[in-house]
């Protein structure tokens, strides 16, 4: 069974920098992808980055291109997401999912976890 479990969430002042890890476990298959997600109140949930376990990198958002990262940490068995020149309007419940699709298939993930809390505050 595929397991799926966020860490790092937190408080942090406009222009600081979070990061969120994303430990998955129980896949049987090489080829996956691991997606983050956000929402935020009021409003509906929201893709935000993916990576498959070929490194391959979608944005699913434009708002975080130049201050979101996504990368695989091999030796944690994490997906580790580095929010940086972070702003009051990240502030959301981050959720990590996984699915044995194409990151492209955004509306494929099966597997979530319980979601993280940022916030964004001075």
């Amino acid at each position: 069974q595929v397991q799926v479990e966020e860490s790092g969430g937190g408080l942090v002042q406009p222009g600081g920098s979070l990061r969120l890890s994303c430990a998955v476990s129980g896949f049987t298959v090489d080829y996956y992808s691991v997606g983050w997600f956000r929402q935020a109140p009021g409003k509906e949930r929201e893709g935000v980055l993916c990576i498959t376990t070929h490194e391959r990198t979608t944005y699913y958002t434009d708002s975080v291109k130049d201050r979101f990262t996504i990368s695989i940490n091999n030796a944690k068995n994490t997906v580790d997401l580095q929010m940086d020149n972070l702003e009051p309007e990240d502030t959301a419940v981050y959720y990590c999912a996984a699915g044995v699709h194409p990151c492209s298939w955004i509306q494929s993930f099966n597997s979530w976890g319980q979601g993280t809390q940022v916030t964004v505050s001075s």
